[in-house]
């Protein structure tokens, strides 16, 4: 016999199987809350409000206080460095406030996209140095799972194999250091919408890049089971002047991961990717209906499409913090019942149809 390396003992599969479980638990996803400073500040300035760490802090502390009730659909929250360590307005810990209610909080490790050289304008994601201590520090701190986002263009020329084959290493590598840390990673290698490409192209390169993915989690010897996969749903570019139907979407989505993502993966939470928020949820009840071949648990792991209709209700002030609270059940619970393909529609919040799509999104 063969010996092989000892990647994780049994204990540490049986706590990362746990968590990823725990958070694609019927019903409930993840609430991506892990904006940079930069991202937070536009979030801000749309509703005139300043860009202060007191005001990031006061927003995210209307999220997390937010009736019990948010944790019937929301199984997990993803923040953002300076968050994890906040506390609210009574001196509480926001990562004790959320464990209280059931929610597991989340981390976003990644330092951020930077130009891959030797590339078309394509890009890779850096903060694999270091990665391993702040993993650690941010077990101890309560995290249970962290994100990575690495992204990829439509054109032409791209992606190209460079950087499919460098995002995904990249995401492996980041993976293996999560994991050896208690962390459950997910992988998120996004496939922007930007473009005048067609669902069928959008298809072929979404089926392409999570191919490179699974490959290079298998080269890196990653313990699937412990892992969650954030991907794009398959839509056509934002600029493409044939418009598609939410069941077309939901085939070609169903179709790119079941040619591409074993069936050990627990569940895939996918990302809004600038939709509007009934699109992002509507378009999540489609495919949770396709009649496809879908072994994992098909869910959300939202932040615009969660958060638009809050911000524009909040504004800033005080006096709105509940009304702006109700936004955020209405969309969670509209999301968690799309999650089980239970939606019936119809629940609109304050942005309404809004497009949230920002051209090349990065934070």
């Amino acid at each position: 016999m063969p010996e092989f390396a000892q990647y994780l003992s049994k204990e540490q599969e049986d706590e990362l199987r746990r968590i990823a479980n725990a958070i694609v638990a019927p019903g409930k996803g993840i609430l991506a809350a892990d904006e940079s400073v930069g991202s937070m500040g536009k979030r801000l300035e749309g509703i005139g409000v300043e860009n202060t760490e007191e005001n990031r802090r006061l927003y995210r502390e209307l999220l997390f206080t937010s009736s019990s009730n948010l944790a019937e659909n929301i199984s997990g929250v993803i923040m953002f460095h300076e968050t994890l360590f906040q506390k609210d307005s009574n001196g509480k810990l926001f990562v004790e406030i959320l464990k209280e209610k059931g929610i597991i909080p989340g981390i976003k490790v990644d330092k951020g996209v930077v130009p891959l050289a030797g590339s078309h304008n394509e890009c890779t994601t850096q903060g694999l140095d270091g990665l391993s201590e702040r993993c650690a520090e941010y077990k101890k701190a309560g995290a249970d799972f962290a994100k990575w986002r690495c992204v990829l263009k439509i054109t032409r020329n791209t992606p190209s194999y460079q950087a499919m084959v460098e995002n995904a290493n990249v995401l492996a590598r980041y993976a293996s250091i999560c994991q050896q840390n208690g962390l459950v990673p997910i992988v998120e290698p996004e496939v922007l919408p930007d473009g005048e490409h067609d669902l069928e192209v959008a298809l072929r390169v979404t089926e392409q890049v999570l191919a490179f993915q699974y490959k290079a989690l298998a080269d890196h010897h990653i313990f699937l089971e412990g892992t969650l996969l954030k991907p794009n749903m398959v839509t056509a570019g934002q600029a493409c002047s044939k418009k598609y139907s939410h069941e077309q979407i939901a085939k070609a989505t169903v179709t790119a991961l079941s040619r591409t993502v074993p069936p050990a993966v627990p569940g895939i939470t996918f990302l809004s990717g600038g939709q509007s928020e009934e699109d992002a949820t509507v378009n999540l009840d489609a495919i949770n209906k396709y009649k496809g071949k879908n072994p994992w648990s098909v869910t959300f792991s939202y932040g615009r499409a969660l958060q638009a209709s809050v911000l524009a209700a909040w504004k800033g002030k005080p006096e709105n913090v509940v009304v702006a609270q109700s936004e955020l059940l209405k969309r969670a619970k509209a999301n968690g019942e799309a999650s089980m393909g239970q939606y019936a529609g119809g629940v609109a919040g304050t942005v309404g149809g809004e497009s949230l799509f920002q051209a090349g999104h990065a934070y």
